[in-house]
């Protein structure tokens, strides 16, 4: 429907003003709470400046006056992410339908989701979850590795090994306890059973996000936990006395107001649709109800909506938390006992997402997993582990190499499962179908390492990358000679191995480079290795900054840039967002206009720089005038919590 701040654009737009009116009249409407959207009304009381702006202004009057006769009407049709109708009879009995206007296929109702159910029709939401699939995923593999059959249904909730690791803040890769500001809170309140991690699912979302210290401070010492009547002791005392879950609100109207469970589930649509004029009808009688079933003096009963009215704009259904919270803690509990299974799970989930998999091959290696390059004799199409002596190691799929095609992994993985492991390059030229590879295909066999088993001793990824054309020269002899051509003695010529010039070795850099490209990490070394030793000795390591260094200290460390976003101001000017890298950890650099022209051209991938600096908190970085509040294509900018430099210089590390 037509938003205060839409309307304003569309009115202006289609009244033949330029864009820039529409947009800044539409700027100084402030935006609405959860569940509460602004309204233009709402604003003239509410913003001075918008109030102004109105009575100051002829035509900003002309547009807003036109904008509050068609605020809230219908803009254009939408379809529910995940709602399903189910009827009785055919849906033509209960409903008007239409095809969706995306063009999929799928068949909608044109009435929307107040009106459908009171049409008679039942609507439910059905979620997919990602996670689901890892969860069965890293079963299936530890019951190939251990023999041992785990059942989601009944799976320890009391582990102890989860719940320290999750107050370790190790929650890279859980489901829906991952991520800096949900990090930071669990590891402040320390979890010790599943009912916390449920309320933070629940709590960790706008509105009920200001909750959560309270929350925690209760959980860490009930000395502080109190009640406005003892009655609510028994509704609220799994969650410390703070209103987490809707169900919880129901329970008051229910047992304290005295509702029936006929006219609860009225009450549960006020609430759960967030329908103020319903709201406001059931605020009198909530009251009402408190003093007449419980006894209560009305000033006592006020003070109880005043402190349930706002939840009715974020209330959390408690069957969604709990179910979400389970997925979290299966997630979590997985991770913390079999961490080898389940990282490859969620690599084989994440396949295709270079960004993805990286962050979780760096989580892997830090919790002492060893990853293995991809390799033609040894991968399988996806992620998969090796068992060894030494313990089990993670290989890279030939799926996940950039540039190789799925007919070419297919063809490489049946031909070594027909004859064994190839010997050789000649070897794997001799069998695999040239069909299915090509120059692009060697390349990134080549440059991502899955070749690395047919180099001698003395070796290296440049001897098979500067003589591609010579392979393919051979790859085309061979397969002439296999489809039948004779020679002139009319026998069938036998071709020998293939034998690679000698060349100019590619630096060091340049091999990473390429493998980075194609896996999306640096797997086999990290341009920073020649300054290892050096590195070690100094105390500033970007795992040291984001863990204890504070607001506004000064600081120098070395680090590879390895993600740029380029952004402009309000004033046009050009900024830029780095992510740095080192050899454990990344952070990310902001890069001001001023400083941006004086060190551009050093802003390069993959170089290995010292850069210098004033450690920020993220947030605080978003007051600066310069930072640019929506991304090029005019979407909110995202920030989230955690640490950033501030750019002051770059050199070079030589």
């Amino acid at each position: 429907t037509m938003a205060a701040r839409a309307a304003v654009r569309d009115v202006a737009r289609s009244m033949g003003y330029p864009y820039l009116v529409g947009d800044k009249i539409s700027k100084l409407i402030p935006i609405g709470s959860q569940g509460f959207p602004m309204t233009l009304e709402r604003a003239l009381v509410e913003e001075p400046d918008f109030k102004k702006e109105y009575d100051e202004s002829r035509e900003t009057k002309e547009i807003v006056d036109m904008a509050m006769r068609i605020e809230g009407n219908v803009r254009h049709i939408g379809v529910h992410a995940a709602g399903v109708l189910i009827s009785p009879t055919d849906l033509n009995d209960y409903t008007a339908i239409q095809f969706d206007p995306k063009g999929e296929g799928k068949i909608i109702s044109q009435y929307d989701m107040y009106s459908i159910e009171d049409a008679g029709l039942l609507k439910f939401d059905f979620l997919g979850l990602g996670n689901l699939r890892i969860i069965a995923e890293a079963i299936e593999l530890i019951k190939n590795n251990y023999g041992v059959l785990l059942d989601y249904d009944t799976i320890d909730m009391h582990d102890k090994k989860t719940f320290d690791m999750l107050t370790r803040g190790e929650t890279t890769d859980t489901f829906q306890l991952n991520g800096t500001g949900m990090t930071k809170f669990l590891m402040e309140l320390a979890p010790t059973r599943v009912d916390d991690i449920n309320a933070m699912v629940a709590l960790y979302r706008p509105g009920p996000l200001q909750f959560i210290p309270e929350y925690i401070r209760r959980k860490n010492n009930p000395s502080t936990i109190t009640y406005l009547d003892e009655a609510l002791r028994q509704i609220l005392e799994k969650t410390y006395g703070i209103l987490v879950y809707q169900d919880d609100l129901l329970m008051m109207a229910n047992k304290i107001a005295g509702y029936s469970w006929t006219e609860l589930d009225k009450f549960r649509k006020a609430v759960g649709k967030k329908i103020p004029a319903e709201m406001a009808e059931q605020k009198e009688k909530f009251i009402k109800g408190c003093v007449k079933h419980s006894g209560w003096d009305e000033k006592k009963a006020r003070e109880l909506w005043t402190w349930i009215e706002p939840f009715a704009a974020y209330g959390f259904n408690k069957a969604h938390s709990v179910s979400y919270g389970r997925v979290a803690y299966v997630t979590a509990y997985l991770k913390a006992n079999y961490p080898t299974e389940y990282m490859t799970a969620v690599l084989r989930s994440e396949e295709g997402e270079i960004e993805k998999v990286a962050v979780t091959v760096k989580e892997s290696i830090r919790l002492g997993i060893k990853i293995l390059p991809p390799s033609v004799n040894y991968s399988e199409k996806q992620f998969s582990i090796i068992k060894g002596e030494s313990g089990d190691s993670i290989v890279f799929g030939l799926t996940t190499i950039k540039n190789l095609g799925s007919n070419a992994v297919e063809e490489i993985v049946n031909q070594r499962n027909k004859g064994g492991n190839y010997k050789n390059l000649s070897d794997f030229i001799k069998r695999v179908d040239m069909r299915t590879t090509n120059k692009r295909s060697f390349e990134a066999l080549t440059n991502s390492g899955a070749f690395d088993d047919f180099l001698d001793s003395s070796g290296d990824r440049s001897q098979m990358f500067l003589n591609i054309e010579d392979i393919l020269a051979y790859q085309r002899q061979i397969h002439d000679t296999h489809a039948g051509e004779m020679s002139l003695f009319g026998e069938l010529e036998e071709v020998s191995d293939l034998k690679l010039k000698p060349v100019v070795k590619l630096g060091r850099g340049e091999i990473l480079k390429n493998e980075r490209e194609l896996l999306g990490l640096y797997l086999s070394g990290h341009p920073l290795d020649p300054w290892k030793d050096l590195l070690a000795k100094r105390d500033t390591t970007i795992v040291k900054i984001n863990n204890t260094f504070k607001e506004d200290t000064q600081v120098l460390f070395a680090g590879i840039i390895t993600n740029i976003k380029f952004m402009l101001t309000k004033k046009k000017d050009k900024m830029a967002f780095i992510e740095v890298s080192d050899l454990e950890s990344s952070i990310e650099v902001v890069v001001f206009p001023k400083t941006y022209e004086l060190y551009k051209d050093k802003i390069l991938k993959d170089t290995p720089l010292l850069f210098k600096g004033k450690v920020s908190l993220k947030n605080k970085d978003e007051g600066n005038a310069e930072a640019p509040k929506t991304n090029e294509d005019g979407t909110e900018r995202k920030v989230y919590g955690g640490k950033s430099i501030i750019l002051e210089s770059i050199q070079n590390i030589n």
